[in-house]
């Protein structure tokens, strides 16, 4: 942790509606310090009715350098930046921001790169393989355009909210890299299935797909943090199935996203 903290300290907020539920404040202010520089990155809690007037408002803090965006609020944060990389435009989503010279915001998406990184740490290689991502919102979406320029044979997506999958399925199409399509709830036939959705944090929590029909050919991933090992994980470990977490993913993603938030 940052031993020095003092009026020189910069500031990075880590905003999203719950935020309780995330580990990151304390390993991106951990990862700040290993690179030697005196800042921190702290938690808020905002609504979505409040999100911009809250960027607006540490907007005029001259000490805030930096703002990492989670669930609810990656597609909202688009439309508050004045720049965005292609990679985040094209998804129209961000999951970091950092501040332009004339204060404004630029910002990008990195979870579907710490994704795919994360699953090639796990062995698990998405190239010339078929593919299954439950969930179209922000981190799905990255990680659907992140499967197709890895070189994924094809991509199903599915998601219970039809408009948003269909935006993303004609998008992603529209890169003519490989066929991408409507999914369901059942993995039968594919190499690798994934869950980019909050289903699975609470105990009460369906499956976010049929678990009776994993094999264990399968490569499972999911993007949950907490809990660590989520149901879904559990049940794709018992089906044989190799796996990789919301945490191995989070540990890349840091890393892409502290190299953007320091200039790197």
């Amino acid at each position: 942790m940052n031993d020095t903290l003092d009026g020189a300290s910069r500031l990075h907020y880590i905003v999203g509606d719950p935020i309780a539920q995330v580990k990151s404040p304390a390993g991106v202010t951990q990862a700040f310090a290993e690179h030697g520089c005196n800042a921190i990155c702290v938690p808020a809690h905002v609504a979505p009715a409040h999100l911009a007037d809250w960027v607006r408002g540490v907007s005029l803090a001259h000490n805030v350098d930096g703002i990492i965006v989670t669930v609810p609020h990656k597609f909202a944060c688009t439309d508050l930046c004045a720049s965005t990389s292609e990679r985040a435009a094209f998804l129209h989503t961000v999951n970091t921001m950092r501040r332009n010279a004339d204060g404004s915001w630029h910002g990008d998406m990195f979870d579907g790169l710490g994704f795919v990184t994360a699953m090639q740490d796990n062995g698990g290689q998405p190239a010339g393989k078929k593919a299954l991502l439950v969930g179209a919102g922000g981190a799905g979406s990255a990680i659907a355009h992140a499967l197709v320029m890895a070189g994924v044979r094809e991509l199903a997506i599915f998601d219970p909210d039809e408009q948003r999958r269909a935006a993303l399925v004609e998008r992603l199409a529209g890169l003519n890299r490989c066929p991408v399509g409507h999914g369901s709830a059942d993995p039968t036939g594919f190499d690798i299935v994934i869950n980019a959705t909050p289903v699975g944090m609470k105990e009460s929590d369906p499956y976010p797909l049929d678990v009776t029909k994993l094999d264990a050919r399968m490569f499972c991933g999911c993007v949950i943090t907490a809990p660590a090992i989520t149901p879904f994980i559990a049940a794709a470990r018992a089906k044989g199935c190799s796996t990789m977490t919301g945490t191995d993913m989070f540990a890349r993603v840091r890393d892409l996203m502290v190299d953007f938030l320091l200039g790197k």
